[in-house]
């Protein structure tokens, strides 16, 4: 797609450079959210390239493009998980869609990972990976700063539990 065709937000002559520095500084980051999340980097690349062409579109409103982006590939995350259940379900009762690789084909830490509930994923990642503060965790997953702390708890724990056992 050339410069020209892309209708750049009506923010000043240099949005197009802030946009362009902004996924240059969060992408990489981004997918990796999205795949501790949803365990396919396909998916993680499509949520991740829909949330920039959304934050696109806001540039002008969007005051802290990381935590909007932290907040809207996590829900979208999410929704592509809740879908590829009820898949599964179908595949289960017969459907003809594919179903997913198992968690039988990672290594020990993916699959104590694949254990957690997609919240839980995603709050881990966010603290250990992004090193991010409870209170923007909380903003990302649209919960209270509590929550996060009993969400890492919970996870840990099961983490633990299933490393022990390899």
């Amino acid at each position: 797609m050339t410069r020209s065709a892309i209708k750049e937000p009506k923010t000043g002559g240099s949005a197009l450079d802030d946009f362009g520095a902004a996924y240059r500084a969060h992408y990489d980051g981004m997918i990796r959210l999205a795949y501790v999340i949803t365990d396919s980097m396909a998916a993680a690349e499509d949520i991740v390239q829909e949330a920039f062409v959304e934050l696109y579109r806001r540039w002008a409103t969007v005051r802290d493009p990381e935590n909007w982006l932290h907040t809207v590939v996590v829900n979208r995350s999410r929704s592509w998980w809740r879908r590829l259940v009820v898949a599964r379900r179908h595949v289960a009762r017969g459907s003809p869609a594919e179903s997913a690789p198992s968690a039988e084909d990672g290594t020990a830490v993916r699959q104590a990972l694949l254990a957690l509930s997609s919240r839980q994923r995603a709050a881990v990642f966010l603290r250990f990976y992004l090193d991010l503060p409870e209170l923007a965790i909380a903003e990302a997953l649209g919960c209270r700063p509590g929550t996060v702390k009993s969400l890492l708890h919970r996870a840990l724990a099961t983490l633990r539990e299933h490393l022990d056992e390899n």
